[in-house]
């Protein structure tokens, strides 16, 4: 009897050895997977301010402030339009990545026509209602008049690029649910070189001022586009290859995706523009410290972005197969290296906080009056890493109902404990809110994840 009960013993322990060693043997492939999809795209990501900080570095050496001025008003209105519009990249790596996992060729190409033809519709309505677009959002910023000019100016020579800038999410969101982030890393530097060759020609060479940056970041959005094409037409010559199976691409599809994709943009570029907006009503103290504190988020959003494409590729692979296994670990993966990266990065802001931002500025006042507003930052990376995970997991398994309500939810969430909060807490009420922003998206996302998963048997 003994030994019955010492064999089972042995055989258990065997057994769980076995299932520990096929898990790890699952995990290594994964990881490889993750960073391999995440580490380009990190590299893009950091290339994505350089044209508008390339543009502000030549006219900067060059003309009076009102130049300046007028390239990051300029460059401030691209941002958000083209912020508002990342559902193109977002929705087709989703779809993608599915078709893919499925092996649906005929997906593949009409996701890729489709999103080109959203894509420019949209660039080119942006470019009829060109003029009172830019009035609009010179209006809402406020500059100077010798800014509004000038800015006029770059805003009206840019705005020809909006098809192309739009294109290009759509390829980058293609390569991505290829399993491809090298292509869209590759297109990014490219154009930041072509970037810095043309606007230092026009400006130096042919003596133009504003009018050379904005050819310059002009011919490089054209360019841009026109490399990631002639990678497309070399991956769908890979894609004929594929297997049979075909799921019926509707148009209504695209768009409740997009759709929801672009609602949930909305709630977030309005949390951003009441971040700045409530700021500068403390006082221009205040607006520097708060402006100085919010890069320790854009750099940690940049590196997490890198973790959420990769998400969306492989979690929207894994749906497409349909393999709930595999799309379960994926997830577990990806939320462990969020993890590992939101531990790193907390320790980077506890340690070197005060460093960074003695780099940024010697303003001593702003950098005394960011001090008792540091902890905020500090806390930035534990408590938004899972909704930039999330997000990418949600995108890959196209469930973005579940990311709209999230954000909504998050928002009222932001709005709800500010206006609560800054009769008492002044600043400090604004930070609270937006730190419970960030985790309401991830917690939320995290209690609907059991609704994802499934809908994965259910294809």
């Amino acid at each position: 009897m003994n030994f019955k009960r010492q064999y089972n013993k042995k055989t258990s322990f065997y057994f769980e050895l076995r299932q520990s060693c096929i898990i790890f043997a699952l995990m290594i492939p994964i990881d490889k997977n993750i960073l391999k999809l995440a580490i380009p795209s990190i590299i893009s990501n950091i290339t994505v301010p350089l044209i508008g900080l390339v543009d502000l570095t030549i006219i900067g050496h060059i003309g009076s402030a009102s130049y300046i001025g007028a390239i990051s008003v300029g460059t401030m209105i691209f941002n958000v339009i083209y912020w508002m519009f990342g559902f193109l990249r977002m929705g087709n790596s989703g779809m993608a990545s599915q078709a893919l996992g499925r092996r649906d060729n005929k997906t593949l190409r009409q996701l890729l026509v489709r999103s080109m033809i959203i894509a420019v519709s949209i660039g080119l309505a942006l470019i009829i209602l060109q003029h009172p677009l830019r009035e609009l959002a010179i209006w809402a910023i406020g500059p100077s008049k010798d800014v509004i000019s000038l800015a006029a100016v770059y805003f009206n020579i840019c705005i020809w690029g909006a098809p192309a800038v739009l294109s290009l999410y759509g390829l980058n969101g293609w390569f991505i649910g290829m399993q491809n982030t090298k292509i869209p890393m590759y297109v990014a530097i490219l154009q930041n070189i072509i970037n810095v060759i043309f606007s230092l020609l026009f400006v130096l060479v042919f003596k133009m001022k504003i009018e050379g940056v904005a050819y310059g970041a002009l011919i490089a959005q054209w360019s841009g586009w026109a490399i990631a094409m002639f990678f497309v037409i070399k991956r769908v010559k890979f894609i004929k290859g594929f297997g049979k199976t075909h799921i019926a691409l509707k148009w209504m599809d695209i768009f409740s995706v997009n759709r929801d994709i672009f609602i949930r943009t909305l709630f977030l570029v309005s949390v951003n523009l009441s971040f700045i907006a409530v700021g500068a009503r403390h006082g221009d103290i205040i607006l520097s410290v708060n402006t100085l504190l919010m890069t320790f988020f854009t750099i940690f959003s940049y590196i997490m972005d890198g973790f959420a494409f990769a998400a969306e590729a492989l979690c929207g692979k894994a749906y497409g197969e349909q393999d709930k296994a595999k799309f379960s670990l994926t997830v577990s993966r990806l939320m462990r290296w969020g993890l590992y990266m939101a531990i790193a990065f907390t320790l980077l802001y506890i340690c070197g906080g005060n460093n960074f931002l003695t780099l940024i500025t010697n303003n001593k006042d702003v950098i005394a009056a960011a001090s008792p507003y540091m902890l905020w930052a500090i806390l930035i990376p534990i408590c938004g890493f899972m909704a930039f995970v999330f997000d990418g997991i949600y995108i890959g398994s196209t469930a973005t109902q579940y990311m709209l309500i999230s954000s909504f939810i998050a928002t009222i969430c932001f709005y709800s404990v500010y206006f609560s909060l800054e009769s008492r807490f002044g600043n400090h009420a604004l930070w609270i809110a937006f730190i419970l922003f960030l985790l309401m998206r991830g917690v939320i996302q995290q209690t609907l994840l059991n609704k994802v998963k499934s809908k994965i048997v259910q294809l």
